[in-house]
């Protein structure tokens, strides 16, 4: 069971790793409370690791973020202008920690928001410790529900069904064409004459 465990908490990290068509963590951990009948100190300290896994997964792939889209990919204007984003997140850090606390309960991905995120060069912290309490207390929601669930039917199999269905791949696809206009909308002229407008270059 031990071995399970450590694979579970692997294959946590490599779905948050990637950003885009995995299957929600939450989904995984409801599977797990569900068919394999742990006792309620096991979910926990697995909820605990998951949401450890989930936040590390995330982290990287921000920084990934940072590191190839952000210097390597994007032209001088494309991060000015993220910039000027930047600037204003950092004084409303409280609204931040807000937002991805929020973000973090939420059934939503989660994956394309930390590529945003990691495009902004902000700090992973304001991001990461808000959306690592939000995950571990869903992840605990899920995994002692699912068990307990799996208690009283008295079932030992769960149909998860097929995650990608049209709706999840649309999804996927809308979130994804937002990081585009998260990066393409002029910030500056938003801020400022609170009006959207869109450089004309960002590679």
């Amino acid at each position: 069971m031990i071995l399970a465990s450590i694979g579970v908490i692997l294959l946590i990290f490599i779905i948050n790793l990637i950003p885009a068509f995995m299957p929600p963590t939450w989904i995984l951990l409801s599977f797990v409370g569900f068919t394999f009948h742990l006792n309620n100190w096991s979910l926990v300290i697995l909820s605990i690791f998951a949401a450890i896994a989930s936040t590390s997964g995330r982290a990287v792939l921000a920084i990934f973020s940072k590191k190839l889209i952000r210097n390597k990919f994007l032209n001088k204007d494309a991060v000015n202008n993220i910039d000027v984003l930047k600037q204003n997140i950092q004084k409303r850090k409280a609204f931040t920690l807000g937002f991805f606390l929020f973000y973090a309960f939420s059934p939503f991905p989660s994956g394309q928001l930390f590529l945003a995120y990691g495009l902004t060069d902000l700090k992973l912290r304001i991001a990461t410790i808000p959306f690592f309490i939000g995950r571990l207390v869903s992840y605990l929601f899920w995994a002692l529900t699912a068990s307990e669930v799996s208690e009283y039917a008295q079932l030992t199999t769960l149909k998860s069904g097929a995650f990608l269905t049209t709706y999840f791949i649309l999804g996927q696809i809308v979130t994804f064409y937002l990081v585009y206009l998260f990066v393409k909308i002029d910030w500056k002229i938003l801020f400022e004459e609170h009006k959207v407008r869109f450089v004309k270059k960002i590679i």
